[in-house]
């Protein structure tokens, strides 16, 4: 009996392709079902995520240094009776050094990357990262220097944290894309994990040499190598391409990405969306007038706030109190290998993450984040409650069950922030922005995460010195707000385009019936709403449009109009549509190219 190959039945019996609206019954062209994923896309994904594992493991490694004889040695402090040490001042700028450096790539890598390109500018940022990486480790004795290698290692990291989701959402199918642009959150956890081992490994058979730390610091190239030198072999964005006029290389980047034939009509659909969203552009202000009226616009004021707050609040959550000090911490524990505490939590952190993917996609965002901050809350109440008042700080072995209990619920709160916080916040803010506004606004998003990473790295070593394991009763409170924020401001997204998702904030429904809403007909919404949808979604023109177009040719034959046609064309007219209609209705050939 012959076994039917699992992989095969996988990649093109899923039935999201067959039902899509790109597939169907559209003469002229190929509408065979899109394969779920090809080794292009799947070789891509993981290549341009490696983006995200630099960050983890630069993240990561920092931990274990601070606790490295011969880190201390060379970078800390003495006491008077010789011992060494690090001050809350110099180990703060040490470690957050790197998120000031981040905040300022995430903001200069945007214009950069659309002056020469998605893809070069990886290249450049990584060996802006490798720089950074070679003047820590040239350092023998100046902590300042550590502390700005840090600083121009976090442009490179600051700015792949930007282009690493640009790439992948400018060049992955629709179908795939969100679980490619998961990848990046994956390959952080991955990134950190790898480099706990790899501090632990070091430390065990350096301990005392320069090797402890150089080593682990050192295989960073391996990595930038691996990312810049790999993207040689893979394309520029089709949307850049096709903004530089390069059309037939944006089409033939994007059949090799959906593994099909030129003539496909998922990828003619696509290639229409980049020249209508591309000629919308073309009557925009300057950018200082963009900027403004990006505030300006219909309901983004608030959605901008909105996302920022997410971004702040996925950093007040604790999680990186253990990522950053976790090795300082459980040092205090009384725990003999806190190096092993570390790994631990951070393989925890890296597995549970791919449960984060499957249940940001079967419970939805809203349950799953309000679910990880009351789970979160929960455990660092316990977490500060046995730290501060049942563990003996002067002599933690002499409370090892406290100590065992520390560990225990810093592992249940790293699960809940993997599967909810962690990945999901990225995802939200992936979909909350339209499509005019979309790259600046996560830019501003993005700017926010580095800027609360920056203050809790750096402040992190002055509060917790002062109040001790009571600092969780903080994150703990900030976990209950982040819960309350979600569930008063933030929309359900779950099953939902992007377009619906707007139109849902345009038309101010409720977040907590969001789940439940149905998309009205479009003669149910009100003027001002079709024309706000028109002015922020171009792209919605050129879906509208072709169901209009369609419509029109059979009733017209018939000598009528029916009403979805008169509806087609009012939704054209905000969005529009007069252009879109001379494209679709003109030469064919005409359509396909750049408006002129």
């Amino acid at each position: 009996m012959k076994i039917p190959n699992p992989i095969t039945k996988w990649r093109h019996g899923n039935e999201v392709e067959t039902t899509s609206r790109w597939v169907g019954e559209h003469e002229g062209y190929d509408t065979t079902p899109l394969p779920r994923l090809t080794w292009v896309s799947a070789s891509m994904g993981i290549l341009v995520s490696m983006g995200g594992f630099i960050f983890g493991y630069d993240t990561g490694q920092i931990s274990g240094f601070l606790e490295m004889k011969d880190f201390l040695r060379r970078f800390g402090q003495r006491h008077n009776d010789g011992t060494y040490y690090f001050s809350n001042v110099r180990s703060g700028l040490i470690v957050a050094l790197l998120s000031i450096g981040t905040l300022i790539g995430a903001l200069v890598a945007a214009p950069i990357a659309d002056w020469v390109g998605r893809k070069y500018s990886i290249i450049v940022w990584c060996a802006v990262f490798s720089v950074g990486m070679i003047v820590q480790m040239t350092a023998t004795d100046e902590w300042y220097q550590v502390m700005l290698g840090r600083l121009v290692a976090g442009f490179g990291v600051g700015a792949l944290s930007l282009l690493v989701p640009m790439y992948q959402a400018e060049t992955a199918p629709r179908h795939i894309r969100g679980a490619l642009i998961s990848t990046y959150q994956l390959m952080i956890t991955f990134g950190i994990f790898l480099a706990a081992v790899f501090n632990y490994a070091a430390e065990r058979h350096q301990s005392g040499k320069a090797a402890s730390w150089q080593v682990t610091m050192g295989l960073s190239f391996v990595f930038a190598v691996i990312l810049g030198g790999g993207i040689l072999f893979f394309a520029e964005t089709p949307r850049f391409d096709y903004r530089r006029g390069k059309v037939d290389q944006a089409k033939q980047t994007m059949t090799k990405v959906y593994g099909v034939s030129d003539n496909h009509y998922s990828v003619h659909m696509e290639l229409e969306e980049i020249r209508v969203k591309l000629a919308a552009e073309s009557h925009k202000g300057n950018a200082i007038q963009e900027w403004i009226g990006m505030w300006k616009a219909p309901k983004m004021a608030y959605r901008l706030i909105l996302g920022m707050g997410l971004q702040m609040f996925q950093q007040l959550t604790g999680a990186n109190y253990f990522f950053y000090y976790g090795t300082t911490i459980f040092v205090g524990t009384g725990i003999r290998n806190s190096f092993v505490t570390q790994m631990i939590l951070n393989g925890i952190n890296f597995g549970t993450t791919f449960y984060g993917l499957y249940i940001v996609e079967h419970y939805g965002r809203r349950k799953s984040l309000i679910a990880g901050s009351v789970w979160m809350f929960i455990c660092f109440m316990i977490f500060a409650s046995v730290g501060h008042f049942s563990l003996n700080r002067d002599d933690p072995e002499q409370t090892p069950k406290s100590s065992i209990a520390l560990i225990c619920f810093a592992c249940f709160f790293i699960f809940g922030f993997a599967t909810t916080w962690g990945p999901m916040i990225w995802t939200i803010c992936g979909e909350l922005y339209p499509s005019r506004y979309r790259a600046k606004a996560m830019a501003l998003s993005t700017a926010s995460n580095w800027l609360w990473n920056f203050l809790l790295a750096f402040f992190t070593p002055f509060i917790a010195g002062a109040i001790d394991f009571r600092y969780g009763y903080v994150f703990a409170g900030c976990n209950i707000l982040a819960g309350l924020g979600v569930y008063f401001f933030v929309i359900e997204g779950q099953g939902r385009t992007l377009e619906e998702i707007d139109t849902m904030y345009l038309m101010g429904v409720k977040p907590w019936e969001s789940s439940k809403w149905v998309v009205p007909d479009l003669e149910q919404m009100s003027g001002k709403v079709r024309q706000r949808l028109g002015q922020t979604n171009p792209e919605l023109a050129v879906q509208n449009e072709e169901i209009g177009h369609d419509i029109r040719t059979e009733d017209e034959e018939r000598g009528g109009i029916t009403e979805s046609a008169q509806r087609s064309r009012i939704f054209s007219e905000a969005a529009g549509g007069r252009t879109l209609e001379a494209t679709f209705l003109g030469d064919e050939g005409e359509g396909s190219g750049l408006p002129s």
